[in-house]
């Protein structure tokens, strides 16, 4: 008598998205790019969707539910059923639970890893991080620490100049001194230099900024700002070619990884920077060049600063590093992204993509990463 050997389970992932920031529908797109490439035969996906509200349910895996579709942005719906976690086998690990108002809550069962493709607050800035490193649950991406550096523009500046990074004139404006000393502050602001690049402090995807050239515009633009985040990164305009690199962490002991070097090239139109119609609407806005046109030492030096600024924060599993690169030849840091667009178009995908790592490929690689690695102190 033979006995088969039971074919081994497919390790289970919790695709998490949506959530309760004003990059809800970024998130929802990201996510509907990440359904149709994960592979389905290596990995149990579980669609777990979070309302704007913040309550996560179950929901459709069909890639096409969360598109972008011409003029109307993708979002994740509360329903009647909630999903929860809870402790499963006595204690011992998490388990997903479906609950509705007067009904006893149906287990969905465990999970080995979550891949939250959440952007911005709530998500992206350590506060998802910190629940799911109090449940227990291996997740992709950076850690707490990570992330909220990773979020806020004024302490990312502070740590990457503590490394050694050059960084571009820059003030800040908090929500108390808005209230309190606004013409102080708009002249601090004004005397970095026109133009000037007005942004929410802990914010993504280009919300809220805005290119201001002269002090008539900088009151609007600083309120525009406050819309989506009390406190407020004033940066001086830079003149040089935006330069980003993908990174993605090493395995066991190994230093992070560093994509070629890629350019946006604006093309000509509506868009005067890279703003979020370009990133996510107008598809024909920009173009990436990678590798990008420049020296070859200075294609080795941007990823080995991109790394450096990876290590600074203590990134882990991916992010994206920008730079521009100046006429007389610095390299100055702009800023760090631990969950970059990473749509089969976005940037991150795309350099990967150019450097010989597929987008399929690439999702694999962060859930092996992400399993690798334990909760906790590390």
């Amino acid at each position: 008598m033979t006995t088969e050997t039971p074919a081994p389970s497919k390790p289970r992932v919790l695709v998490l998205f949506g959530g309760r920031s004003s990059e809800h529908a970024v998130s929802c797109v990201t996510a509907a790019g990440v359904l149709e490439a994960i592979d389905r035969s290596r990995y149990d996906v579980i669609p777990v969707g979070i309302a704007k509200s913040g309550q996560w349910s179950l929901v459709s895996a069909d890639p096409a539910a969360w598109s972008l579709r011409s003029d109307v942005l993708p979002e994740v719906t509360a329903t009647a059923q909630a999903v929860v976690m809870g402790t499963a086998d006595g204690g011992a690990g998490q388990e997903l639970l479906v609950a509705a108002p007067g009904s006893v809550p149906e287990s969905l069962g465990g999970v080995d890893v979550v891949l939250p493709l959440l952007h911005g607050p709530f998500g992206e800035d350590g506060t998802l991080q910190g629940l799911l490193e109090m449940a227990d649950m291996r997740y992709v991406g950076a850690g707490v620490l990570a992330s909220a550096v990773g979020m806020d523009k004024h302490f990312m500046k502070v740590v990457f100049a503590a490394a050694g990074l050059e960084v571009g004139p820059y003030t800040v404006i908090s929500d108390r001194q808005w209230r309190t000393e606004p013409e102080d502050s708009c002249e601090r602001a004004a005397a970095l230099g026109f133009p000037l690049f007005v942004k929410p402090a802990r914010a993504g995807s280009s919300m809220g900024i805005s290119r201001v050239e002269d002090p008539d515009g900088l009151r609007a633009a600083i309120e525009k700002a406050r819309a989506f985040d009390p406190k407020v990164v004033i940066e001086a305009g830079i003149e040089g070619r935006e330069i980003e690199v993908a990174v993605l962490q090493g395995r066991g002991l190994d230093g992070p990884r560093t994509s070629l070097p890629g350019e946006i090239a604006m093309q000509p139109g509506d868009h005067a920077w890279y703003d979020f119609e370009a990133k996510y609407v107008d598809g024909a806005a920009a173009e990436l060049s990678c590798p990008a046109d420049l020296p070859d030492d200075v294609l080795d030096c941007v990823r080995v600063l991109a790394g450096e600024a990876f290590d600074a924060i203590g990134g882990e599993g991916l992010s994206r590093v920008d730079f521009f690169y100046t006429p007389d030849g610095r390299l100055v840091i702009n800023e760090i992204n631990t969950m970059p667009g990473f749509t089969p178009i976005s940037m991150y995908p795309q350099m990967w993509a150019k450097s010989g790592l597929g987008y399929t490929e690439l999702i694999d690689e962060l859930i092996g990463l992400a399993l690798e690695r334990s909760t906790g102190l590390r």
